[in-house]
């Protein structure tokens, strides 16, 4: 049977960890985490999810993904996915540590953190981000946390909140490792971590993974990676056994694989994600992939944050357009020169919006129809 379990939000999120030892030793009913302060979110994903009913045996959660469609998909995953997960990724950094909690618990990302506290048996300090990411709670939090190492996981956007405190930036400078997923992360960002000390190591994985399963480019432990025609294609002990209440999904059509929406290349066993295949733009016949423009618009200095999308064109199909959170002025003609010697000029934005911020989903991910909705009104 599927249990549905409210998920609270900031340091009562600790109420959980009884029930996550209890089904890392296979100890009661599958669960399906849910926010408990978001009557509408538990709603939508009762009506997709069907808690109370019966459930596949070895199935220990249910994590509803963050997709892009409107209705949740939930990836199944077992004791022993989980526990592989936490335990190659306490070996790729070093050992068994403590935990800060930034992130929602009831996202994969989230839970991870919750779970890796558990097998490491270390006591999570737990943050809450009900209200938004405060760089001035995380310097708090960060002095409550143990040794001998110290660890937290990010998303980007909450990276760049932290960089305007100096005193967020030493104290995550001071963790053995600052994990960062959710989102690509920008190369200036990335390049500003370091040179600030911060030991960043760059995720990629989703619920049907149990969280990131690879780490800077390379697989975790009982994690194989493959290419095919494009799209990156996942395997391993990490691996969900499926969507709840959908055994036919294309995704899992393979045994043992989960066919991603991502498009990749693999060289020396280094994974290089370049974008989303359904977020690609047809514009003029043809093709521009967003996360490729967006790396090199996001090399201006007076651009924090920034999201290309498509809207619609009478003449085009679709024209590449761009948001951007900004640091100082900028104008269109300046992005469009500042990327003009690495890209075509189709891939170049014919619209520039400045906006305050950007829409997200789920653990910090963009939202991109989101943004084309607020663009469109614009």
């Amino acid at each position: 049977m599927l249990d549905s379990v409210a998920v609270p939000s900031g340091p009562a999120a600790a109420d959980l960890l009884p029930r996550l030892s209890r089904l890392l030793a296979g100890d009661g009913p599958a669960l399906l985490p849910v926010p408990a302060d978001d009557p509408r979110e538990i709603r939508r994903l009762h009506e997709a999810l069907s808690p109370g009913t019966p459930i596949d045996d070895g199935v220990a959660l249910v994590v509803a993904t963050s997709g892009t469609t409107g209705v949740p998909k939930g990836a199944m995953l077992s004791a022993s996915a989980l526990t592989a997960s936490a335990t190659a990724t306490e070996e790729r950094l070093g050992g068994p540590g403590s935990w800060l909690l930034t992130l929602p618990a009831h996202h994969i990302a989230g839970l991870q953190v919750l779970l890796r506290s558990v097998l490491a048996g270390t006591a999570p300090v737990i943050m809450d981000v009900s209200a938004g990411f405060d760089p001035a709670a995380l310097i708090e939090a960060v002095g409550r946390m143990s040794g001998p190492l110290r660890y937290t996981s990010l998303v980007p956007g909450q990276l760049v909140k932290a960089f305007e405190n100096p005193e967020a930036v030493a104290a995550l400078a001071s963790l053995d490792a600052v994990l960062l997923g959710g989102a690509a992360t920008p190369i200036p960002l990335r390049e500003r971590a370091y040179e600030a000390g911060i030991r960043l190591v760059r995720t990629y994985g989703m619920s049907e993974t149990a969280g990131g399963c690879v780490y800077d480019g390379v697989p975790l432990r009982g994690t194989v990676v493959r290419i095919d025609a494009g799209r990156v294609v996942l395997g391993g002990s990490t691996l969900a056994s499926g969507y709840r209440g959908l055994p036919d999904h294309p995704a899992f059509a393979e045994p043992g694989w989960f066919r991603t929406d991502d498009a990749g290349t693999m060289v020396d066993g280094v994974l290089n994600i370049s974008g989303r295949l359904d977020e690609a733009i047809s514009t003029g016949g043809l093709t521009v992939v967003p996360q490729v423009v967006e790396a090199e618009l996001a090399t201006h200095p007076a651009v924090l944050e920034c999201a290309v999308v498509g809207l619609p064109d009478e003449r085009l199909g679709q024209k590449v357009v761009v948001a951007v959170v900004a640091s100082d002025p900028v104008t269109l003609a300046e992005l469009r020169s500042h990327i003009a010697p690495s890209l075509d000029v189709t891939a170049a934005p014919r619209e520039l919006f400045l906006v305050d911020s950007l829409p997200t989903r789920g653990p910090g991910k963009l939202d991109r129809a989101a943004l084309r909705t607020m663009l469109a009104t614009l």
